[in-house]
């Protein structure tokens, strides 16, 4: 399973919401004491006490066991995915490609025939992006240290060094079934809430804050249809709102350790203004 649910507002945002924690149990008031009870010494009764919940370890351990595990994930290298792109508010669909290489590279391919081709890349140290509103860009920022994270191709057995700090914030239900709630704190950029299913340990929905050419968006991703691909597993189903957007990414195609030219990933040049030459 890759994380990779936050990384663009526009392609995809490979991953994560924010959600109350689950109520703690309280205490029922006292029943009215009956003729032959004693009111000075009827306790009140109270509440059975809630189950512990996990701790951050045994939630971030089951994750990555759930998600295939360090061997599995030791031998891959790379990713090539293929899937569709709809953005239901627009009727705007298209075709989604997306190719990952270890350790940190990663880009985003999304072609909309009614809005034109948008890239984000990462090549292990500088990003970017390109789109027909706001042409090649650079990337920056916290949108930049969002990236950084999410090309991460490890970033399942690196979670911890992702997010120096993690919380467990509670319990939810996440497509009725429970979830455990655990706040992500980088050394850079916004926190992310992560909800993983408590029955099966994978990563189910999440929520950040996106820093990007909109502005500050809320983000909440929800990743499911996991199937195992090559010993690890992936979400064929991404599904990401933005609030007045949202769009779903569906894979149809995953293969490993597919050869990438790391040229791939780097900044394309400028096209050359017409009239010059």
């Amino acid at each position: 399973m890759r994380m990779r649910t936050l990384i663009s507002a526009y392609t995809l945002l490979l991953c994560l919401g924010l959600v109350p924690a689950g109520a703690r149990a309280q205490s029922q008031p006292a029943a009215a004491p009956s003729a032959q009870a004693k009111p000075a010494t009827t306790p009140a009764a109270a509440a059975a006490p809630a189950a512990p919940l996990p701790t951050v370890d045994q939630i971030v351990d089951k994750f990555q066991q759930a998600s295939g595990g360090k061997e599995a994930w030791d031998k891959l290298t790379s990713r090539v995915s293929k899937g569709t792109f709809e953005m239901e508010q627009m009727a705007a669909d298209g075709t989604q490609e997306i190719y990952e290489k270890a350790p940190n590279k990663v880009l985003f391919v999304t072609d909309i025939p009614s809005f034109g081709v948008v890239q984000r890349g990462f090549n292990g140290t500088a990003g970017w992006s390109d789109n027909p509103q706001t042409g090649l860009v650079d990337v920056t920022g916290d949108e930049l240290a969002s990236m950084k994270r999410e090309a991460d191709f490890y970033q399942v057995l690196d979670l911890r060094s992702l997010y120096p700090k993690l919380t467990v914030k509670g319990k939810d239900s996440v497509n009725g079934k429970d979830a455990y709630l655990v706040e992500g704190v980088p050394a850079e950029g916004a926190p992310v809430t992560m909800a993983f299913d408590a029955a099966s340990g994978l990563l189910v929905r999440a929520q950040t804050v996106a820093d990007g050419p909109m502005g500050k968006t809320d983000v909440v991703t929800t990743l499911s249809d996991y199937r195992e691909v090559d010993g690890v597993q992936v979400p064929f189903a991404i599904h990401s709102d933005l609030g007045q957007i949202a769009f779903t990414i569906k894979l149809t195609d995953v293969k490993h350790n597919v050869p990438i030219d790391d040229a791939k990933f780097n900044k394309p040049a400028a096209p050359t203004p017409a009239g010059t030459q």
